[in-house]
């Protein structure tokens, strides 16, 4: 561990993203604010949130994982608010693009989103964590598509126990971390 650095100091981080540039994102879950960090630089710059706790646009509450898109655009699991939120470079407040109608298992809803990313159409795809499913947002709709998943908690091959992260394959091929399944 010789080239080990520490970039940032008395954050309590949840999430982590890479911007093409190689701008690090980290969303501070306590401060309610997602910072990045741009190389050469000694301090990190926050980008999203830190007006407090809430659920005003410019406001986070319990900020979990990150994804940033090519243009640079932060979308952010609110999972306290139970939304994901889009926030465009130097913008001052998000917009929601999925969930945001409290915590519930409609198409409408999420229950404590975790895991996000987007895909190159712009549709976005969330860990409903606690719904245990998979939901799928086109950009502008205000419901979203179960993908895999929302059959109850439970081990069989289309149930999830509690899933938290995702991740997409060069081939689009989907994975899920299935948290409490091991």
């Amino acid at each position: 561990a010789e080239n080990v650095e520490i970039l940032f100091n008395d954050i309590d981080c949840w999430g982590l993203a890479m911007d093409k540039n190689g701008a690090i994102y980290v969303s501070d879950y306590k401060k309610h604010e997602v910072i990045r960090w741009t190389k050469g630089s000694k301090y990190g710059r926050k980008v999203a949130g830190g007006n407090g706790q809430g659920d005003d646009l410019n406001q986070l509450n319990y900020p979990t994982y990150i994804f940033v898109d090519e243009n640079l655009t932060l979308y952010i699991s609110d999972r306290g608010n139970h939304r994901v939120t889009k926030w465009p470079v130097d913008a001052g407040k998000g917009v929601v693009v999925a969930g945001g109608n409290g915590n519930g298992n409609s198409l409408t809803q999420l229950s404590f989103p975790q895991g996000i990313s987007v895909d190159q159409l712009g549709q976005i795809y969330v860990v409903d964590s606690n719904n245990h499913r998979i939901m799928r947002w086109r950009e502008g709709t205000k419901e979203g598509t179960i993908v895999v998943g929302g059959n109850g908690k439970g081990q069989a091959s289309n149930q999830f126990n509690g899933p938290c992260g995702l991740s997409f394959d060069d081939e689009e091929n989907l994975y899920v971390i299935d948290r409490f399944n091991n």
